[in-house]
């Protein structure tokens, strides 16, 4: 009973705020470079490199917190550690054969859709008027960031730490993928609404948190998997952000249409004139 309350509290934890490295680094490399080029703003064909208090603020939003990194760097650091630690994998066997011995056919598929549940939940509340942090095409392109990257890190490790399932299903528990699908919309979630309401955040998670808990519930990883799945996709979803504020200000600048529409009629025709001034 304690390990299983025990798993459930590591879930919570974790709610509350690499080895393949490939595509965080490039993007990494490629904030680096549009950073160095954004520090020049265009205003009205003048160029402004200092003074400017709310482009100032707009650089400060996009630059990575380090800050925000301990609690899912930690995270991983346990699930790493783990692996090579007898205390730690003593504790994922007891937390194991106490869930066995209690609930020995123990099933469900609710893991399955509850991990996507926060992401989910962003699009139903924009759809019900309730706006987020960012439009359609913003939210969607950072979620995809997030997904890739997700992935990128999860799916090698996987294969290559070969570590068995509880169940014996496979060599493939570490780091637990759904966990890190979770965790990553939770955070999805509570970024694009944290200016609305903390709540938004804290439903995210506990729908995350669930998801873990259950995965070592279904016997199907142990709790060194989740909690680094965990940290995984916490990173993942940070790290999007972060790549997408430089990307936004490359490739969708902001642009600004004046226009006026004027109804016309001359020897016998008639029509709509359009007088437009574009500017980015």
């Amino acid at each position: 009973m304690f390990e299983t309350i025990f798993t459930f509290v590591w879930g919570i934890f974790a709610a509350l705020e690499f080895y393949y490295m490939r595509i965080p680094f490039l993007c990494f490399t490629f904030f680096i470079t549009q950073l160095c080029k954004a520090q020049q703003i265009n205003l009205d064909s003048a160029t402004v490199t200092k003074n400017i208090p709310t482009n100032t603020v707009n650089a400060q939003k996009s630059k990575f917190k380090v800050k925000g990194l301990i609690i899912p760097v930690t995270l991983v650091a346990y699930g790493l550690i783990a692996q090579g630690n007898n205390g730690l994998a003593k504790l994922d066997n007891s937390t194991r054969n106490s869930i066995v011995s209690n609930h020995p056919d123990y099933k469900t598929k609710i893991d399955n859709f509850l991990q996507f549940s926060p992401a989910l939940a962003v699009y139903g509340l924009n759809f019900i008027g309730v706006k987020g942090k960012n439009n359609f095409r913003d939210r969607t392109i950072i979620y995809a960031i997030s997904t890739i990257i997700s992935t990128a890190i999860v799916k090698p490790i996987k294969h290559i730490s070969n570590v068995p399932r509880p169940n014996g299903s496979g060599y493939n528990s570490f780091p637990s993928g759904h966990t890190t699908t979770a965790f990553a919309a939770a955070e999805f979630l509570r970024k694009e609404y944290k200016e609305v309401s903390v709540w938004y955040g804290v439903a995210g998670y506990v729908a995350a948190a669930a998801t873990g808990a259950l995965r070592v519930y279904k016997n199907r990883h142990w709790v060194s998997d989740v909690v680094a799945g965990a940290g995984f996709g916490i990173l993942s979803t940070k790290l999007a952000y972060w790549i997408y504020a430089p990307i936004k200000r490359k490739i969708f600048k902001d642009k600004t249409v004046n226009a006026m529409m004027m109804p016309y009629y001359q020897s016998g025709s008639g029509g709509i004139s359009i007088v437009y001034n574009f500017r980015k």
